[in-house]
């Protein structure tokens, strides 16, 4: 058994969160990607544009909540909920609250 701990980890973010990589797995036929994101109140992710990626992704809001927008529409998501983005679907994520925005999200491709 593998014991992170996140205070551990460099932040890969920027100005508008903090995302940290907790543990990636790249074989032949699959990888995964687990990682914890904040998005801090008032922040926009990506800054400008969209993000897609090659993997589905699965997010669990821990903390706050966050307005998204895949394909035109928008959606409220908050603590207690998941969402599943499907590989290459353009998304953006904004923390309209006043808290920081906590999930866990995994990769899989």
């Amino acid at each position: 058994m593998d014991i992170i701990n996140l205070t551990e980890l460099e932040s890969e973010g920027n100005q508008a969160y903090s995302m940290y990589t907790i543990f990636k797995e790249q074989q032949q036929d699959f990888a995964v990607k687990v990682g914890t994101v904040t998005i801090y109140p008032g922040e926009r992710v990506p800054l400008k544009g969209v993000s897609n990626h090659e993997e589905n992704e699965y997010s669990i809001i821990v903390r706050g909540s966050l307005l998204t927008e895949i394909k035109g529409e928008q959606y409220r998501v908050s603590a207690g909920q998941s969402t599943f983005i499907p590989k290459g679907e353009e998304h953006i994520a904004v923390n309209d609250g006043d808290e920081n925005c906590e999930l866990v999200f995994v990769l899989v491709g």
